[in-house]
């Protein structure tokens, strides 16, 4: 790795460092937490081994919306989160819409253990946050993240704090509800 891929690597791992577990913000400029089509971005490859075994590749789910989740073992608002999440899956999963889980910064037994019996979609084991890297034009600089994927690719919505069920549900539908809309 280069000394500038390196020295990139390093200061996206200090912010999320230094934002782990906080407070931030959603996206400025979005109303009910949705980024405006017209403003959203397109999402990064996102491709990874899973914790338990097998690979994830977003680009297989084009034309569906992917719930993104950044999170680790250790960030206590990623456990309080986890339950609400998981609820969100099981209910639109029958919608087409698929999540996907990202570990960052940990150790894979502790990952494992977290991920087992708390969610039942996969996640990817990223301990050097790389493919938070892809996410330069809206990051997830905090631990936890959650970032909804429109059936476009584009980022429709991010939320850099723990997300309750209601909250992240009303985002999902309203995504999944653009299939029909000329907007959308």
């Amino acid at each position: 790795m280069g000394l500038t891929r390196r020295s990139a690597v390093l200061g996206v791992l200090a912010a999320v460092t230094l934002a782990a577990c906080s407070d931030n913000q959603d996206q400025k400029g979005t109303q009910s937490g949705l980024i405006e089509a017209a403003k959203r971005k397109k999402a990064p490859a996102v491709t990874g081994d899973l914790l338990e075994g097998g690979s994830f590749d977003l680009s297989a789910y084009q034309g569906k919306v992917v719930v993104v989740n950044f999170w680790a073992s250790w960030c206590a608002p990623c456990r309080a989160e986890a339950t609400d999440l998981e609820e969100v899956w099981q209910s639109s999963k029958a919608s087409g819409v698929q999540f996907v889980g990202i570990n960052i910064r940990d150790e894979k037994d502790k990952a494992i253990a977290f991920h087992s019996g708390r969610a039942t979609y996969p996640s990817i084991f990223d301990p050097a946050g790389k493919i938070a890297l892809g996410f330069s034009d809206v990051p997830p600089s905090a631990i936890p993240s959650t970032l909804v994927i429109d059936q476009q690719g584009r980022i429709a919505s991010i939320t850099r704090r723990d997300i309750r069920a209601a909250d992240l549900r009303e985002v999902v539908e309203a995504v999944v509800a653009e299939k029909d809309s000329p907007n959308g």
